[in-house]
Protein backbone atom coordinates (compact mmCIF):
# COMPACT_ATOMS: atom_id res chain seq x y z
CA UNK A 1 0.00 0.00 0.00
CA UNK A 2 1.17 3.61 -0.82
CA UNK A 3 0.55 4.82 2.25
CA UNK A 4 2.73 2.72 4.06
CA UNK A 5 5.81 1.67 2.09
CA UNK A 6 8.30 4.77 1.14
CA UNK A 7 9.15 3.13 -2.07
CA UNK A 8 5.25 2.92 -3.87
CA UNK A 9 5.37 5.55 -6.26
CA UNK A 10 2.33 7.70 -5.12
CA UNK A 11 3.54 7.15 -1.43
CA UNK A 12 4.05 10.90 -1.16
CA UNK A 13 1.06 11.87 -2.80
CA UNK A 14 -1.07 9.65 -0.70
CA UNK A 15 0.57 10.72 2.65
CA UNK A 16 -0.54 14.13 1.61
CA UNK A 17 -4.23 13.66 1.52
CA UNK A 18 -4.42 11.74 4.42
CA UNK A 19 -3.69 14.52 5.95
CA UNK A 20 -6.38 16.45 4.70
CA UNK A 21 -9.19 14.02 5.01
CA UNK A 22 -11.49 14.28 7.59
CA UNK A 23 -11.62 11.77 10.02
CA UNK A 24 -13.19 9.22 10.36
CA UNK A 25 -12.43 7.51 6.40
CA UNK A 26 -15.81 5.48 5.98
CA UNK A 27 -15.11 2.23 4.88
CA UNK A 28 -16.26 -1.71 4.03
CA UNK A 29 -15.58 -5.09 5.40
CA UNK A 30 -14.70 -5.86 1.46
CA UNK A 31 -11.98 -3.32 1.49
CA UNK A 32 -10.55 -4.09 4.47
CA UNK A 33 -9.85 -7.34 3.69
CA UNK A 34 -8.61 -6.60 0.76
CA UNK A 35 -5.84 -4.09 2.51
CA UNK A 36 -5.43 -6.78 4.74
CA UNK A 37 -4.58 -9.76 2.25
CA UNK A 38 -1.79 -6.90 0.30
CA UNK A 39 -0.39 -6.18 3.30
CA UNK A 40 0.08 -9.22 4.63
CA UNK A 41 2.80 -9.47 7.75
CA UNK A 42 1.34 -5.54 8.20
CA UNK A 43 -2.05 -6.09 8.21
CA UNK A 44 -2.25 -5.19 11.77
CA UNK A 45 -1.88 -1.25 10.82
CA UNK A 46 -5.41 -1.71 8.90
CA UNK A 47 -6.61 -2.70 12.56
CA UNK A 48 -4.79 0.05 14.71
CA UNK A 49 -6.21 2.65 12.33
CA UNK A 50 -9.91 1.16 12.74
CA UNK A 51 -8.85 1.27 16.64
CA UNK A 52 -7.85 4.75 16.50
CA UNK A 53 -11.42 5.77 14.77
CA UNK A 54 -9.39 6.70 11.11
CA UNK A 55 -10.80 3.93 10.17
CA UNK A 56 -14.59 2.92 10.43
CA UNK A 57 -17.13 0.54 8.64
CA UNK A 58 -20.37 2.50 7.33
CA UNK A 59 -21.29 0.00 4.82
CA UNK A 60 -23.79 -3.72 5.15
CA UNK A 61 -23.49 -5.91 2.63
CA UNK A 62 -26.41 -7.22 3.95
CA UNK A 63 -28.46 -4.19 3.49
CA UNK A 64 -27.04 -3.70 -0.21
CA UNK A 65 -26.68 -7.17 -1.40
CA UNK A 66 -29.14 -6.79 -4.77
CA UNK A 67 -27.31 -3.00 -5.93
CA UNK A 68 -23.75 -4.44 -4.80
CA UNK A 69 -24.65 -7.71 -7.45
CA UNK A 70 -26.21 -5.29 -10.07
CA UNK A 71 -22.47 -3.70 -10.20
CA UNK A 72 -21.09 -6.46 -10.22
CA UNK A 73 -23.10 -7.75 -12.96
CA UNK A 74 -22.63 -4.28 -15.00
CA UNK A 75 -19.08 -4.30 -14.85
CA UNK A 76 -17.97 -8.04 -15.22
CA UNK A 77 -15.88 -7.02 -17.98
CA UNK A 78 -13.23 -4.84 -16.00
CA UNK A 79 -13.84 -6.77 -14.15
CA UNK A 80 -15.65 -5.20 -10.55
CA UNK A 81 -14.70 -6.71 -7.65
CA UNK A 82 -16.55 -6.90 -4.20
CA UNK A 83 -14.84 -4.05 -2.69
CA UNK A 84 -15.12 -2.09 -5.85
CA UNK A 85 -18.62 -2.10 -5.86
CA UNK A 86 -19.38 -1.55 -2.11
CA UNK A 87 -16.92 1.75 -2.25
CA UNK A 88 -19.11 2.65 -5.46
CA UNK A 89 -22.44 2.08 -3.62
CA UNK A 90 -20.91 3.84 -1.00
CA UNK A 91 -20.73 6.52 -2.89
CA UNK A 92 -24.22 6.26 -3.61
CA UNK A 93 -25.70 5.99 -0.34
CA UNK A 94 -23.01 8.84 1.22
CA UNK A 95 -24.20 12.43 -0.07
CA UNK A 96 -21.16 14.54 -0.96
CA UNK A 97 -18.31 11.72 -0.48
CA UNK A 98 -15.69 10.97 -2.40
CA UNK A 99 -13.70 8.14 -3.40
CA UNK A 100 -10.09 8.05 -2.04
CA UNK A 101 -8.08 5.55 -4.66
CA UNK A 102 -4.99 4.66 -6.48
CA UNK A 103 -7.07 2.19 -8.96
CA UNK A 104 -8.18 3.81 -11.93
CA UNK A 105 -11.10 1.67 -12.70
CA UNK A 106 -13.06 4.21 -10.80
CA UNK A 107 -13.01 6.30 -13.15
CA UNK A 108 -14.57 3.53 -15.58
CA UNK A 109 -17.95 3.16 -12.98
CA UNK A 110 -20.67 5.35 -12.37
CA UNK A 111 -22.91 5.71 -9.68
CA UNK A 112 -26.48 5.93 -9.71
CA UNK A 113 -26.45 5.04 -13.29
CA UNK A 114 -24.39 7.17 -15.37
CA UNK A 115 -22.87 9.64 -12.77
CA UNK A 116 -19.22 9.61 -12.24
CA UNK A 117 -17.92 9.02 -9.08
CA UNK A 118 -15.94 11.78 -7.16
CA UNK A 119 -12.52 10.38 -6.38
CA UNK A 120 -9.67 11.44 -4.49
CA UNK A 121 -6.61 10.35 -7.52
CA UNK A 122 -3.10 11.23 -8.32
CA UNK A 123 -3.56 14.13 -11.00
CA UNK A 124 -7.36 15.02 -9.88
CA UNK A 125 -8.05 18.79 -9.24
Amino acid sequence: MAAISARERNHPWVNEQLQQIKQPMLTCEAVIAEACFLLGQKQELIFKLMDAGFLEIGFSLKHDVGSVCKLMKKYADVPMSLADACLVRMSEIHDGSKVFTLDGDFKVYRRNGRQTIPLIFPGQG
